[in-house]
């Protein structure tokens, strides 16, 4: 069996550490007026992780918009970004009228667009109000990390994922329901998570919502293929995000728990559609989550 670094291995960067690496890699650079630059995450390999173009696409709008908070986003994937070169990001300021602003945002790597963003923001005010209710489910304290779980199967993960797998990360992700990406079983297309940032991130809620961004890629792509027993590790399928869009309904704390519930109603055509629901621990809607994504099999 492989051995692990424990939490207090010097070699194994604290909770704080790697929330503060996460803040770093989505706080974007200013270059000029309405250009900004996203820095690659250090040590990265292969495509970008969808969720940092969004994340750090949407840090990039929120620094041309002051006292109206994003309460939309849509994106477009075009092409996969390659870890090791940092994003350039440029922001188009559409409309800024009394209540909302609007905001466009093409993210480019090496001269070429990898996402196109749209975004409205908007000035807060009262309203009719009504919610689904959050599902009863299994708190986070009576669940086991995903760290955990696959430090305690290191020596079951093929080696060229163990790496990967076993790194510190700045989320940590509670799954309500069992799942095992590396052999998969047929399920139905539903699932829910808890997620928090290892370690407090402060008061700002441009950095919660960017953090809430960054984590709603994850576990949402792989809801449509449960009921297929796809995994993202095996090579004869083809795993990839066609689009992703968020709604931001109410003020949150990415970190406290949050518990991410997710559905796939159809898959057709080669792609497969996903929902996401985002609740605070008290009960609140704070967030809704979709995307398309490819879910093709190879002919290997």
């Amino acid at each position: 069996m492989t051995e692990i670094p424990s939490p207090q291995d010097p070699s194994s960067p604290s909770a704080p550490a790697r929330v503060e690496g996460l803040v770093d890699l989505l706080t974007v650079e200013t270059l000029d007026t309405d250009l900004y630059r996203g820095m690659p995450l250090p040590g990265g390999r292969g495509r970008v992780y969808g969720g940092q173009v969004v994340a750090q696409a949407l840090q990039a709008a929120q620094m041309t918009v002051e006292g109206r908070p994003c309460h939309s986003l849509h994106c477009y994937f075009m092409r996969p970004g390659e870890e090791g070169k940092p994003i350039i990001f440029r922001v188009a300021r559409d409309h800024d009228g009394r209540t909302f602003a609007t905001r466009r945002v093409i993210a480019s790597q090496s001269g070429e667009p990898i996402l196109n963003m749209l975004l409205s923001f908007q000035v807060p005010e009262d309203g009719f109000e009504h919610q689904d209710t959050m599902p009863v489910v299994t708190p986070p304290e009576e669940l086991v990390s995903d760290a955990d779980l696959w430090r305690a199967n290191a020596d079951k993960i093929p080696a060229a994922l163990r790496e990967y797998l076993l790194r510190p990360r700045p989320l940590e992700f509670r799954h309500v329901y069992a799942r095992n990406p590396l052999a998969p079983f047929a399920t139905e297309p539903r699932h829910a998570s808890w997620f928090r940032t290892v370690a407090p991130i402060g008061d700002d809620q441009t950095l919660h919502r960017a953090v809430l961004a960054y984590a709603s890629d994850m576990t949402l792509l792989s809801t449509c293929g449960l009921p297929h027993a796809i995994s993202y590790f095996d090579k004869q399928f083809q795993i990839a995000s066609l689009d992703h869009a968020i709604w931001f309904h109410e003020s949150f704390r990415a970190d406290d728990w949050l518990l991410y519930v997710t559905d796939s109603p159809s898959a057709s055509g080669g792609r497969g559609f996903n929902r996401g629901q985002i609740f605070s621990r008290d009960g609140k809607l704070v967030a809704s989550v979709a995307q398309e994504g490819l879910i093709r099999k190879r002919s290997l």
